[in-house]
């Protein structure tokens, strides 16, 4: 994958990604940015919830699922010192429909053991926990 990002001022830079959506990335006013755009940091964290509703999404269809509702609560804590980087992404899976907890537990694990590449891709410690229709699960992810 290759992609090229530009700088558009300050502290604003943009590109548009191979799918052909363009993304813009700004500092906060504090340090010298205008806010025109989200912190890299941010999209960091919104592209581990995308890979990993993507990839639970397609599992849970292959399974002949289909919630009825599906939103994910990510936290993340950063290192004190630079680079600051996620020491622990915490991702909350809240599902609603007619689901069998063992099956999303499944669907979970699968993304999160083997298949979203963006959290393979970083060096933070990943937690994960879900509920279906409100309840909390039991099972350890």
């Amino acid at each position: 994958m290759d992609l090229t990002v530009e700088w558009k001022g300050r502290m604003a830079f943009a590109g548009v990604a191979p799918s052909g959506h363009e993304i813009k990335m700004d500092a906060a006013q504090e340090i010298g940015g205008e806010n025109t755009g989200p912190r890299p940091t941010e999209l960091l964290l919104h592209a581990v919830a995308g890979c990993t509703g993507i990839d639970i999404m397609s599992i849970l269809q292959k399974m002949r699922l289909e919630p009825a509702s599906f939103k994910m609560e990510i936290s993340g804590e950063r290192a004190d010192d630079h680079p600051k980087r996620f020491t622990v992404i915490s991702i909350h899976y809240a599902l609603e429909g007619n689901l069998p907890e063992d099956k999303v537990v499944r669907a979970i694990q699968l993304s999160k053991d083997k298949y979203c590449s963006v959290s393979h891709s970083l060096n933070a410690t990943i937690t994960a926990s879900y509920s279906i229709n409100g309840i909390k699960g039991e099972t350890s992810i």
